[in-house]
């Protein structure tokens, strides 16, 4: 009988298991880098939105009046605040409202802790520095501002 040895090529049994193992911590590593890159992706949105809150309230008192007009009132709601001292010391309390103080959608989260007024002068200009504090899910933001007479 004659036999024709031929030598098989492939791989073995083993070459294969290891190759599987290998594989599949490459592929969970590169999910695990991935599921933290995408629970992370959120805080910069968070951030985001607490600066925005920020500078929305921060331009609203900037547009207001340098010093209390002839007459002008302060009241209890924002609605009635006619210059920009009238705001210092303002705080919301169980998330952002509106300026007639109705709560606003989405932003309970989000709170003014603080609106500090105080007069400075530079280079010979009185001006009002304003100092916006508002706090959200992953802290404090404080944004500031000045308002010129």
């Amino acid at each position: 009988m004659c036999m024709n040895s031929r030598r098989q090529s492939g791989f073995t049994l083993i070459e294969l298991i290891i190759f599987i193992v290998v594989v599949a911590v490459g592929i969970a590593g590169i999910l695990m880098v991935m599921d933290v890159s995408v629970a992370r992706s959120a805080d910069p949105m968070v951030r985001k939105q607490t600066v925005a809150v920020a500078e929305s309230l921060m331009e609203e008192i900037l547009l207001k009046e340098f010093a209390d007009p002839a007459g002008g009132y302060t009241g209890p709601t924002r609605a009635l605040f006619d210059d920009v001292n009238d705001y210092a010391g303002y705080t919301t309390a169980g998330g952002m409202q509106d300026i007639l103080g109705n709560a606003i959608p989405g932003l309970a989260l989000y709170n003014v802790t603080n609106v500090a007024v105080a007069g400075v002068v530079i280079n010979g200009v009185n001006l009002l520095q304003v100092d916006v504090t508002v706090t959200g899910p992953d802290g404090a933001f404080v944004l500031t501002g000045f308002k010129g007479n």
